[in-house]
C-alpha cells in the first residue's frame, strides 16, 4: 500500500507499443498541435489588429481562441515528448499542474461558449438594447468572470483530488492527468468527497447547459418569424459558427466522460481522449473562419501585409 506522499511520480497511458507507431503518433500530434497554434494565432491577432473586430462577439472569439491555445500547450508537448523519447513519466507536480491546467483552459471555454450564447441571444432577440446589455465594460466584466470561475473551479478540484490518500500504484490510464484516472488510484473510502465535490459542478455546468438551450430556443422563435428569406439566412449565419463549436465541444466531452462501463477499453478511452482535447481546439478556428467573412477578410489582410513586409 502507498499513499500519495510516498509517490513521487506518475506513469502515463503509451500512445503505442512500436517505436513505429510512437514515431506517428508524434508526427500526427506536431502536425495537429501546428494547425492549432497557426488556426488560433491567426484569430487573435486579427481581432487584435482589426479595429472594426473590436465588437462583443470578436471579444468572445478571442478569448475562445486562448482557451483553444492553452488547452493543446497543457496535453500535446508531454504526449509528444512521451512518443518521441519513448517515455512514459511524469512528475506529481507536473501532473497536478496538467490537470489544474486542462480543467481550467476547458472550464473558462465552456463559460464562455455560455457568454456566446447571450450574446448571440441579445444581437438577435433584444437588438435595440443590445448597447446597453453588452457595452465594452460588461464584456469585460463577463470574460473576467469567465476566468476567474474558471480558476476557482480548477483550483478546488485540483487541491481536493491532490490531497486524496492513493493505495493503487501510480499507472494512470490516459495519456495526460484527469480527474477520473487520479480517482481510480485513491483509497475507496476517500474519493467520495471529490465525488461530491464533481456532483456539485455538474449542477452547475447543467444549469449553463440549461440556459444555452433556453437562449436557442428563443432565437429559433424570433428567427423563424422574420418575414425575409434573406434575413433568416443572416441570423442563422450568425448562430450556426456558435452551435457547431458547442455541438462539437460538449458532444465529445461528454461522450468520453459520461460514456456506458461497458462501452470503456483503453483503445477507446485514448481515442474519445484525443477526441475532446485535441481536435475541438484545431477545428474551432476553422469553424468560425468558414462563415465568418469578416474573420476571413481581417486573416488574409493580416497575413498579406505580413508577406508585404517581407
Amino acid at each position: 500500500m502507498s499513499n500519495s506522499s510516498s509517490i513521487s511520480y506518475f506513469l502515463l497511458l503509451p500512445l503505442a507499443d512500436t517505436r513505429q507507431l510512437q514515431l506517428l503518433h508524434f508526427c500526427l500530434f506536431l502536425g495537429i498541435s501546428l494547425a492549432a497554434l497557426l488556426g488560433n494565432g491567426l484569430i487573435i491577432s486579427a481581432v487584435a489588429c482589426g479595429h472594426h473586430l473590436h465588437t462583443p462577439m470578436f471579444f468572445f472569439l478571442l478569448n475562445l481562441a486562448l482557451t483553444d491555445l492553452g488547452s493543446i500547450c497543457t496535453t500535446v508537448p508531454k504526449a509528444m515528448r512521451n512518443s518521441l523519447w519513448d517515455t512514459r513519466n511524469i512528475s506529481f507536480g507536473g501532473c497536478a499542474t496538467q490537470f489544474f491546467c486542462l480543467l481550467f483552459f476547458i472550464s473558462a471555454e465552456y463559460f464562455l461558449l455560455t457568454i456566446m450564447c447571450y450574446d448571440r441571444y441579445v444581437s438577435i432577440c433584444k437588438p435595440l438594447h443590445h448597447g446597453t446589455l453588452l457595452g465594452s465594460r460588461a464584456c469585460v466584466h463577463m470574460a473576467a468572470a469567465a476566468w476567474t470561475s474558471a480558476f476557482l473551479f480548477s483550483l478546488l478540484h485540483t487541491a481536493n483530488t491532490f490531497s486524496l490518500p492513493l493505495c493503487h500504484g501510480n499507472a494512470l490510464g490516459q495519456f495526460f492527468c484527469e480527474i477520473p484516472q487520479i480517482l481510480k488510484l485513491s483509497c475507496s473510502k476517500f474519493y467520495l468527497r471529490e465525488l461530491g465535490l464533481i456532483a456539485v459542478s455538474a449542477c452547475l455546468l447543467f444549469v449553463c447547459f440549461v440556459f444555452i438551450i433556453f437562449s436557442y430556443v428563443q432565437i429559433f422563435r424570433v428567427v423563424l418569424r422574420i418575414p425575409s428569406e434573406q434575413g433568416r439566412h443572416k441570423a442563422f449565419s450568425t448562430c450556426l459558427p456558435h452551435l457547431a463549436v458547442l455541438s462539437l465541444f460538449i458532444s465529445t466531452s461528454f461522450f468520453a466522460n459520461l460514456k456506458p462501463l461497458s462501452f470503456s477499453s483503453p483503445s477507446l478511452d485514448l481515442s474519445l481522449s484525443v477526441l475532446y482535447s485535441v481536435v475541438p481546439p484545431t477545428l474551432n478556428p476553422l469553424i468560425y473562419s468558414l462563415r465568418n467573412q469578416e474573420i476571413k477578410a481581417a486573416v488574409w489582410t493580416l497575413m498579406t501585409g505580413c508577406f508585404q513586409e517581407h
